[in-house]
């Protein structure tokens, strides 16, 4: 079975959105984690004594930051693969059961990406830019699902606002390294790349589809690209940027990617109608 994990700090107005998404668009059987990261915004606290009896609640009595409480809820996850769901994301229709298709059609799939308007070399319409949050998350999801079939492309790294880890891959390469990128970013990466080195690959799942605002939570904290995080992933990892680059050269989501922003057109351009 597949455990959700929302590491969470602050920003309670994104984190109500995720969670209520979550809640509404989600087996009631799933495991869900929701870690509370030492928040300073007294409204988290309220925001967690509303969640449902199911779910589990955990507080952080220290700030671990991202890594540390991502590590925290997939050990508390251990039987489980593993989705961790950024706190500013939105779930629409169908992701769940879309990321577990896709996870089922091959055994060495370590991660799985679903696209986004914010989502690097996953995103859509505009491919690797921080796209707008999108006006109709649900209208995106059902064009991804009713556009084709799924191409499911290797990718060299998965995104980390929402991403499914495999529990095998986990139990051989570990999780991630909280010693080395710290607060966050590059940790995601540098796991990917320990686990293509292990044999496993990366995909994204193009009949998902998750909203993701960037820069709600964790960002604050002056986590950001570049820097020490980088050097340090690209020290461990020098043919790290070739492989970006030869990803987004041949952009093998193009021709898919056309087609499903030709199917939301086409179901804004319906829904018109019908409003008429």
């Amino acid at each position: 079975m597949t455990a959700i994990v929302v590491p969470v700090f602050n920003a309670p107005d994104e984190t109500r959105r995720c969670l209520d998404a979550l809640r509404q668009h989600s087996r009631r059987d799933l495991p869900v984690v929701v870690i509370d990261d030492a928040s300073t915004d007294p409204a988290i606290a309220d925001l967690m004594d509303s969640l449902p009896a199911g779910w589990i609640r955990v507080r952080n009595e220290q700030n671990l930051g991202f890594v540390g409480t991502a590590n925290l809820g997939m050990a508390l996850c251990q039987r489980n693969d593993v989705i961790l769901l950024n706190s500013d994301a939105q779930v629409t229709p169908g992701w769940l059961e879309a990321l577990e298709v896709c996870a089922a059609s091959a055994p060495d799939i370590a991660s799985i990406t679903p696209l986004s308007n914010n989502a690097e070399i996953a995103s859509l319409p505009g491919f690797c830019q921080a796209n707008p949050w999108p006006t109709h998350p649900e209208r995106w999801a059902r064009a991804c699902r009713q556009s084709g079939a799924p191409l499911y492309p290797e990718v060299p790294t998965g995104v980390g606002f929402c991403l499914f880890l495999r529990r095998a891959c986990l139990d051989q390469v570990g999780v991630f390294d909280e010693i080395a990128f710290g607060r966050g970013y590059g940790e995601e990466n540098d796991w990917c790349m320990r686990a293509t080195k292990a044999g496993w690959r990366h995909v994204i799942c193009d009949t998902a589809f998750v909203a993701h605002q960037g820069n709600a939570s964790f960002g604050p904290l002056g986590i950001g690209p570049g820097g020490k995080a980088m050097e340090t992933l690209l020290a461990r990892h020098p043919d790290y940027m070739d492989r970006v680059r030869a990803f987004i050269n041949a952009d093998p989501l193009a021709e898919r990617r056309a087609a499903i922003i030709r199917e939301y057109d086409r179901l804004r351009a319906v829904t018109a109608e019908d409003r008429s």
